[in-house]
């Protein structure tokens, strides 16, 4: 039988992983100036601890999404599904509230949830995270928008905005529910199983409803920026002022809500309408409060997590829609591939590719070819030039260098093989 990968997860193959580190990379680049800490977390904890933090509501309880398992030692475990918890369970094991405040933190890897698999949404995915700790007031939130845009800016991606909203302090969020039972517990049976849940343990969360049904029900509902008290109306237009003013765009959206239970006032998410309905690229916002849940000190956080397939996505999207963008403006370095056309060559390549490597990428065959299958081969190895030898090589100390995309073809020697991989996409053959 043919072994398979699991349903809604995927091999990132070697064609991808500049794209994956160039992402990675951007986000280590604009957190790091930002003074944020790196962070690695198990990706097995316990399961009491997304229990306690996703909150009953969140389609991570509700859908059954969390991946757990008993050891062999009777333990309740669980895949992490997000990474906020888990972090601020280490900021509370190693004391980190005796920093100096604000603590930044951030990190990325794999997350796991039974999910629905779609495009976008997958039961083992990959996330870039990154929070702020210990500080209550809009200019943190303000920074954490404006450094998830800047990590997107950096990684290539042009044509991702942000919404900005707000859920309120919790009794705005108590009297928003309130008002949602009271509109909509008479047409509760109209509504899908799923949302009756929500309905019923956090009215909010239906406006995240995806149903086209449910949509058309809670059209003309008002939504939470609607309804805010003072302070949160207050911290809201103070961290639209700060984005205004450093030139962060954005869109106000009254009905942004989040998927985890924890939110309080501000809200955002980063989309990039060209992949499709799931234009979420991430999310994040205020969740004061949830670090004294978890059984630390209380103190407030702000946070953000982005998802790496689905930049990447963006980004293949916006390079296939857009002949000027800047994956396609980035310069193809030169590689080369070394064929040796007998025996004695072969030492030559072997002994040539080791000398070439230290300026660029070369591969040679590891036995002889005949000129055709040699270009073959390094046709199909991806590399932009070809350098073979035979005995008439040898005997003049040379290699005939081959440019695979135009044909031309010259004799050379090693300083011109340095110089090529030297000039990178512009060691066009003379």
């Amino acid at each position: 039988m043919k072994i398979r990968s699991v349903k809604g997860t995927a091999d990132i193959l070697p064609g991808h992983q500049a794209a994956w580190r160039a992402v990675v990379d951007a986000a280590a680049t604009a957190l790091g100036r930002a003074g944020a800490g790196r962070i690695d977390t198990p990706i097995i904890e316990y399961a009491e601890l997304f229990e306690r933090s996703v909150g009953e509501s969140s389609d991570i309880v509700v859908q059954k999404e969390l991946y757990t398992f008993e050891d062999r030692g009777g333990r309740e475990l669980a895949l992490r599904p997000e990474f906020t918890a888990g972090v601020l369970r280490s900021f509370i094991e190693h004391g980190m509230f005796t920093l100096p405040t604000p603590v930044k933190l951030w990190t990325h890897g794999p997350l796991f949830r039974a999910e629905n698999v779609q495009r976008g949404r997958y039961r083992q995915f990959h996330q870039i995270n990154f929070e702020i700790v210990g500080l209550d007031t809009p200019l943190a939130d303000a920074e954490a928008v404006q450094l998830m845009w800047a990590t997107l800016s950096g990684s290539g991606l042009r044509g991702h905005g942000i919404k900005l909203g707000s859920v309120g302090d919790p009794e705005d969020r108590a009297a928003y529910n309130q008002y949602l039972r009271d509109e909509l517990t008479p047409r509760a049976a109209d509504l899908t199983p799923v949302s009756q849940e929500r309905l019923r343990l956090n009215p909010m969360r239906l406006l995240d409803a995806k149903d086209r049904g449910d949509i058309e029900i809670i059209a003309e509902l008002q939504r939470p920026l609607d309804r805010l008290g003072t302070a949160a109306r207050d911290h809201f237009e103070q961290v639209r002022g700060y984005l205004e003013a450093w030139g962060v765009p954005y869109e106000v959206d009254p009905g942004i809500v989040r998927g985890l239970d924890y939110y309080r006032r501000t809200a955002f998410e980063a989309h990039y309408q060209g992949i499709g309905a799931q234009s979420a690229l991430g999310g994040g916002g205020r969740y004061d409060g949830l670090l004294a849940q978890l059984g630390g000190h209380d103190l407030p956080g702000v946070g953000w997590a982005l998802g790496i397939e689905r930049i990447i996505d963006a980004l293949e999207q916006e390079a296939a829609n857009d002949a000027a963008s800047q994956i396609a403006e980035s310069p193809t370095p030169s590689s080369l591939f070394l064929v040796p056309l007998d025996d004695e060559a072969v030492a030559d390549a072997a002994a040539l590719a080791h000398t070439l490597r230290a300026h660029g990428k070369v591969e040679y065959a590891y036995q002889r070819r005949n000129a055709g299958k040699g270009l073959k081969d390094a046709d199909r190895s991806g590399a932009s030039h070809a350098a073979l030898r035979g005995p008439d090589e040898r005997r003049a100390n040379t290699w005939q260098l081959k440019d695979l995309g135009s044909g031309d073809q010259r004799e050379v020697g090693v300083q011109d093989l340095v110089d090529l991989l030297k000039a990178g996409s512009h060691g066009v053959m003379a």
